[in-house]
Order: structure tokens, then C-alpha cells, then sequence
């Protein structure tokens, strides 16, 4: 038997101090109860200290057992530094990562960032995946890449975050439809089912639609990707909630009108996301400085980044 604690065990008591529970714990690690639950007796058992008060409303940390999350909070650190580091020497022999991002990030932000990270790293191949924030979680998850860039709220604690950007999403219409005409606001309760052309299930823009509307939205047309839905609005299929980063340049040419949502503001962060240590190092940590750098910025063609 190993004289270490164990890493992850310790793992959990902290994140009972920090969420106020042992199944609120479980759920930030993404960890089933009774496991979390088993590794903190096994942990107890190792130490011979009573770390958790246990009771039928649920449990809390013993005097004992706060002197050892401050403890375990150096040791978890430590252990933090150790592999980022270790990530940063194997990513300098590999010269590569894999980056998974969501369409409208990938359209509008990453082919700068891109750009910028070339500049400083010309010998690191990237490889780009374009999917919705469902599907990069996916990948972050099962191992698929190093990195990735989301948009809207994710399940708390499924990944470490650092915000690149805000978004704004915004209603638009074909300048034949009714409510181009003197583009007056609609209201949530004009929004519904059976009205909107939408992104698929899964996608950032639309989690954040159902979001604001309280209710998942039952779409008159779904698409796969932001340029399908803008073409269907600009044919006149229908209105649709987009990305302003992807309108942007059809509205100010008059071809796509903005239309107000009363009492509604549709707004997200975008994000930077990695599973692993917290100190994230190596090239995938040089690309999201690059990207908090120009945080707010786009890229114009031939005009370079635009504030």
C-alpha cells in the first residue's frame, strides 16, 4: 500500500469545503455520490483522522478535516504544476495540438488567434475540429483534443474556463418580412414554436436561446451550421437568433434587419476550455493567451484586428 494519500480522494474533501456538501461535490467533479463518499472514508482511514461530519442533512467538514483541505489544497497544486509542466516538455517534443471549436468561434475569432500563435510557434502543427459546444465538451472529455472553445454555459466543473470574448445574440429578419417593417420589437411570446429557423440541438446559440426563453424552442427549420440559417433567413424562410459576429456585415449592407426582443437580452461568454491541470501550459497555453490578448477583437480581412 501506497504511504501517499490519495490525490483524488483529497481531490474531494476540498470541493466539500468549497460547495458546501459531499453530493454538490460529487457534481462539480462529475463523480456518482457514493464514489466520492467512498474515496473520503478510505481517505479518513489512511489518516486516522475524522475529516467529515456526517448526519442525515448531509455532511460538513470536522475541525480535523479543514486543517487537511488547507493542507491538501498546497499538496493539489503542487500536483497541478507537476503535470503542466510535464504537458509543456511533451508538447514541445510533439509539436502539436489538437483544437476542437465551436462554428462561431472557428468563423470569426480562432483564424486570427491562428494567426497571431503561427507568428510566435511556426513549428507547432494545429489540427482545427469545427462542431457546436456540445460536441467540443464531447471531445475535451473522451481525450480528443487539447483544447477547446465554447460558447454559453456548460455543466459546472466539466472543464476549467477562461473567457475569450462576449457575444451577442440578435434577431434577424429578411427586409420582405412583416416585421422589417419599421423594425418594430417583438416579444418572447412572438417567438414560438414553429416560428424560427435555428441552429441544431447542441450548439451553443441555441442552448442560450432556450436559455432566455425559458423553454426549449420547437424550431419551424433546424440547420447545422450559422452560414445554413443565414441563407434561409436571407431566402425568406423565416426569422432566425444568430450571432451578431455572424451578421454583423450582412445587416450593416441592409441585406439582414436587426429586430429588438423585448425583455429579452441575449448574451454569452466565449471560452477557452481544457480538462487536466488548472495551470494550463505548453503550445495549447500560449494559444489562449494569444486569445484573451484580443479578447473583444475580430479579424477583418485585410484589415487586420478590429477593436
Amino acid at each position: 500500500m501506497s504511504r501517499w494519500p490519495d490525490l483524488s480522494a483529497l481531490e474531494v474533501l476540498v470541493a466539500v469545503v468549497e460547495h458546501g456538501s459531499l453530493s454538490a461535490a460529487a457534481r462539480a467533479l462529475l463523480i456518482a455520490q457514493p464514489n466520492a463518499s467512498r474515496s473520503v472514508t478510505r481517505l479518513e482511514h489512511s489518516l486516522g483522522l475524522p475529516l467529515l461530519r456526517r448526519s442525515t442533512t448531509g455532511s460538513a467538514p470536522t475541525a480535523e478535516g479543514l486543517l487537511v483541505v488547507e493542507w491538501a489544497r498546497t499538496l493539489l497544486g503542487s500536483a497541478d504544476d507537476l503535470l503542466s509542466n510535464a504537458r509543456t516538455l511533451s508538447h514541445r517534443g510533439s509539436g502539436a495540438i489538437a483544437v476542437s471549436a465551436s462554428q462561431t468561434i472557428s468563423e470569426h475569432l480562432l483564424p486570427g488567434w491562428l494567426a497571431a500563435f503561427r507568428a510566435l510557434s511556426p513549428e507547432v502543427r494545429v489540427t482545427l475540429r469545427v462542431t457546436n459546444t456540445a460536441a467540443v465538451l464531447d471531445d475535451l472529455l473522451v481525450g480528443g483534443c487539447d483544447l477547446g472553445f465554447i460558447e454559453g454555459p456548460i455543466p459546472r466543473g466539466a472543464a476549467h474556463l477562461a473567457t475569450v470574448g462576449q457575444d451577442e445574440l440578435v434577431l434577424v429578419v429578411s427586409p420582405g418580412h412583416p416585421w422589417a417593417r419599421g423594425h418594430r420589437a417583438v416579444g418572447p411570446e412572438d417567438l414560438h414554436d414553429g416560428v424560427l429557423v435555428t441552429r441544431e440541438s447542441g450548439s451553443g446559440t441555441r442552448r442560450v436561446l432556450d436559455d432566455a426563453l425559458g423553454r426549449p424552442v420547437t424550431p419551424q427549420l433546424e440547420l447545422g451550421s450559422n452560414a445554413a440559417v443565414r441563407v434561409a433567413v436571407l431566402s425568406g424562410a423565416g426569422p432566425a437568433v444568430l450571432s451578431r459576429l455572424a451578421v454583423a456585415e450582412a445587416i450593416a449592407g441592409g441585406s439582414l434587419v436587426e429586430i429588438p426582443i423585448d425583455g429579452v437580452r441575449l448574451r454569452r461568454r466565449l471560452c477557452a476550455a481544457w480538462t487536466g491541470p488548472r495551470a494550463l501550459g505548453g503550445p495549447a497555453g500560449a494559444l489562449v493567451r494569444i486569445a484573451t490578448e484580443h479578447r473583444g477583437s475580430r479579424v477583418q480581412p485585410g484589415k487586420g484586428w478590429q477593436d
